[in-house]
């Protein structure tokens, strides 16, 4: 039997709004990803002018990155199909219960009022007679409170697969396992107040004409420990790239193998100079990079 143009119509409607949700759900995965990940190295996530489809792909790594993800995922989402149960199972009860109570407190008025003529009791007749009504509604509203609640619990479960993973990368990210590219960047002095000259590695740049704000000593823990050194496997020195995005370079130096859970990195944000610079990325640091 062949479907009608009208059947066709409804399927493609359905597949269409089921692509819309799907694309929502996978933005907000990808978002809340982000956030995370890059709040853990302290920089906000809308002043990087990331690429809105960009956060369609992350979720690839939350929900399918390895055999865990994959897990924890299909745990994560079977439990959150119990709850949504669990809460619909409890909403169908109370709400039956309001419904069956109003609806016998409303007989009993209409009851207690038939046949009375007074003003006030033909009023509340009428209102009793009128929510009496509108109680036969209660399915639709029980139906938009199902939905609510099953968006709801899926949000909330992807809310949090997204966060945890978004920081579990980031803290992998900042560490001595990280995927970051090691990096070795070189750039005129002119506007580089920090960095280790070329020819003269042992000498400080000179500070005359910059001026500070905020924690010296901020500047004071980077300056002459801007290069790497793996000298100390216990304490190695390795500058990692961040991200390069709207003409700024973000480095951090990679935490020690015993960083504190709770530690962050220092990030440094650097303004792409005029007089251009190189950039030289690598997935381990050199063996030569200690002096």
């Amino acid at each position: 039997m062949t479907q009608t143009p009208k059947q066709e119509s409804n399927i493609l409607g359905k597949f269409t709004s089921v692509l819309g949700l799907l694309g929502a759900a996978l933005f907000f995965a990808g978002w809340i990803y982000r956030w995370s990940y890059f709040y853990f190295f302290q920089l906000e996530l809308n002043t990087l002018d990331l690429p809105a489809q960009s956060f369609l792909m992350v979720p690839l790594q939350i929900f399918l990155g390895d055999g865990w993800a994959i897990c924890k995922s299909a745990i994560a989402f079977f439990v959150a199909a119990i709850a949504i149960q669990a809460t619909l199972w409890l909403i169908k009860i109370i709400s039956d219960t309001v419904v069956s109570a109003s609806q016998l407190l409303l007989s009993r008025i209409i009851s207690a009022t038939q046949h009375k003529r007074s003003w006030t009791a033909k009023q509340l007749k009428s209102v009793a007679e009128f929510s009496f009504v509108q109680l036969r509604s209660v399915e639709f509203l029980r139906s938009l409170v199902n939905e609510i609640v099953i968006v709801s619990w899926v949000l909330i479960v992807i809310f949090w697969l997204a966060r945890w993973q978004g920081i579990a990368d980031a803290q992998r990210d900042a560490g001595q396992n990280s995927t970051l590219p090691v990096i070795a960047l070189i750039t005129p002095e002119e506007k580089f107040a920090v960095g280790r000259k070329l020819d003269d590695i042992f000498a400080d740049p000179s500070l005359k004409g910059y001026r500070i704000i905020g924690d010296r000593g901020l500047f004071d823990d980077l300056r002459g420990r801007e290069d790497n050194d793996i000298s100390n496997p216990k304490q190695p020195r390795v500058w990692r790239l961040l991200l390069e995005r709207g003409g700024w370079i973000y480095l951090f130096r990679a935490l020690p193998p015993n960083a504190k859970p709770d530690e962050l990195p220092s990030v440094l944000a650097i303004q792409e100079s005029e007089k251009g610079h190189i950039i030289i990325r690598s997935p381990e640091a050199s063996k030569t990079s200690s002096p």
